[in-house]
């Protein structure tokens, strides 16, 4: 069968599964990728405007000190979301995913307030963008979370990378938004920084509005032992009655996973929990897919870019405000589409593993393009503009390349990371997981916004171009060996896939797990029937 024809994953799917109220609740929980995305987006513009440099003195200093107050406050919102994705482990499971999101709203909107009302004082900055990371560090957690328990699983991939997307979403909102101030509102005048960062007050109001349509995951219900609010849930979301056979196997299969997992960690804590993360080997490998996958994606340039996107642009010749604003906007659009067009298209038809392979690739091209251009076209030369006609051609082909990058980010770490570290953890490890991952997603993104001001400086930006190439070539090898093929299977059926060897999980697991998983089927991944339908899987392979 061809790479996109679903039949097969569909055939077992009733077609009431796919309804509205299963979109609603994914819109609701897909857009909180927004929030990243329009800080991302906003921040790098929002330094470098006139308005905000004559009210907070950006140019006082040396470059050294420049470039620190400005990672400072680019890099506030990253330090806040590291606690905030610890924070996020602790409610999502004490007081459920709708509760969380309604907490990271008010936080997501209390710090940005203090932020526009900061008036010259950049303390009050960074306060107000630790504490609106702490909102915007727990969606990590949250919105994938959610999706991954709501959706069927034959389109689980799709659903889940709503959230993927959604972050372009805000990159490409808070790109138009630095672009529209930049050339309607007075240089002088604060409005002109201020009023992009409302979009973050009015996205985080909206979503603390909308929070109060959606219903509970029933995994988290059963997971608290409310089985009948977990049935009643689910009913509502998959729109079949129920005593439908599709409800019920669903309902048995969380419930036979939770049974299992509670039986073997009986008794307890918290920090049982990770200690059973980091010491069962099966989640100890679905560990370090979550790790190496923010390690490898962060330091492959495409955050850096996304951030300091308008002096990229400004290093490849676009040196006017408006003209380096505008090129942002492109890449706004670029990465919004080739988001979304994974998420629909590609994740689930095309797999995790051949979408991450093609990403990776076509990102380490395009940034290799533009460390050579920059290296052999001289600085001074880019800024007066004064080019050959073939130097001309080269300059727009970094530009189209800085754009294909984020084509591939979308296809390769962006879909991925979020996806694939929500759905290989069973129920009980999935907040602490998650969360955790999360934790570390942040610390790199901290580490990365606070370091490539210095590393422009130090390496130039042919060098760190080419330190992010050579990332991206490692993140290729990686992926060859350890990231294993999870598109088409449900949820309960992930631990037949990681209790396989170490080293046959990336390269053969999903031959070896065929045709196990399912309540039907299995009856536990421990059952002798699972164990013969490894056994011919070996076979075979």
């Amino acid at each position: 069968m061809g790479v996109f024809n679903r039949k097969e994953e569909l055939a077992d799917t009733p077609k009431e599964v796919l309804n509205w109220r299963l979109y609603w609740s994914v819109f609701v929980f897909g857009i909180l990728g927004a929030s990243r995305g329009l800080d991302e987006g906003l921040v790098g513009g929002m330094v470098g405007m006139k308005s905000f440099d004559h009210e907070f003195d950006m140019g006082a200093g040396t470059k050294d000190e420049q470039a620190n107050r400005e990672s400072n406050i680019t890099s506030m919102v990253q330090l806040g979301s590291i606690a905030g994705a610890l924070l996020a482990f602790i409610l999502c499971d004490k007081i459920g995913r709708v509760r969380s999101l309604q907490a990271l709203c008010a936080l997501w909107l209390a710090g940005f307030i203090i932020v526009i009302n900061s008036y010259g004082n950049i303390g009050q900055i960074l306060a107000g963008r630790f504490i609106a990371g702490l909102g915007i560090g727990m969606t990590t957690v949250v919105g994938p979370t959610f999706l991954v328990e709501v959706a069927p699983k034959a389109i689980r991939g799709m659903l889940t990378n709503i959230f993927a997307g959604s972050v372009y979403l805000g990159v490409m909102v808070a790109y138009f938004s630095n672009w529209g101030a930049a050339i309607n509102l007075p240089k002088t005048s604060r409005m002109q920084w201020v009023a992009p960062q409302t979009a973050h007050i009015g996205f985080a109001g909206l979503l603390l509005i909308l929070s109060f349509t959606v219903k509970e995951t029933p995994r988290w219900l059963t997971m608290k032992g409310r089985h009948e609010q977990a049935l009643k849930n689910l009913c509502f979301l998959r729109q079949l009655p129920e005593d439908h056979p599709f409800v019920q196997n669903e309902l048995l299969d969380v419930r036979d996973q939770l049974e299992r997992e509670q039986e073997a960690t009986k008794g307890t804590s918290r920090w049982g929990k990770i200690r059973e993360l980091v010491t069962i080997p099966s989640n100890r490998y679905r560990f370090m897919l979550g790790i190496m996958s923010q390690l490898l994606g962060q330091w492959s340039g495409a955050s850096a870019i996304t951030i300091y996107a308008a002096q990229f642009f400004a290093a490849l010749g676009k040196t006017g405000q408006s003209e380096k604003l505008f090129a942002t906007c492109i890449l706004g659009v670029v990465k919004l589409c080739s988001a979304y067009l994974c998420a629909f298209f590609l994740i689930d038809f095309f797999g995790r593993r051949r979408s991450l392979y093609t990403g990776i690739t076509l990102q380490t091209l395009a940034i290799l393009y533009v460390a050579i251009f920059l290296a052999v076209v001289p600085k001074d030369l880019l800024a007066s503009g004064d080019l050959s006609s073939s130097q001309k051609k080269a300059a727009t082909g970094a530009i189209a390349a800085i754009y294909i990058s984020g084509f591939g980010w979308a296809m390769g770490w962006n879909s991925f990371q979020y996806l694939v570290n929500a759905e290989v953890y069973p129920i009980r490890l999935r907040a602490l997981g998650s969360s955790l991952v999360m934790c570390f997603h942040f610390v790199n993104q901290f580490g990365n916004t606070k370091a490539v001001p210095t590393m422009l400086l130090d390496m130039h930006t042919y060098g760190f171009f080419a330190f992010c190439a050579c990332v991206c070539l490692i993140g290729l090898a990686w992926v060859w060996f350890f990231v294993p093929e999870t598109r088409g299977k449900s949820l309960e059926s992930m631990d037949a896939l990681f209790s396989l060897p170490w080293h046959q999980i990336g390269r053969h697991g999903r031959e070896l797990t065929k045709g196990v998983g399912s309540h039907a089927d299995a009856e536990g991944v421990d059952g002798e029937k699972v164990q013969a339908v490894m056994v011919e899987n070996v076979r075979k392979v």
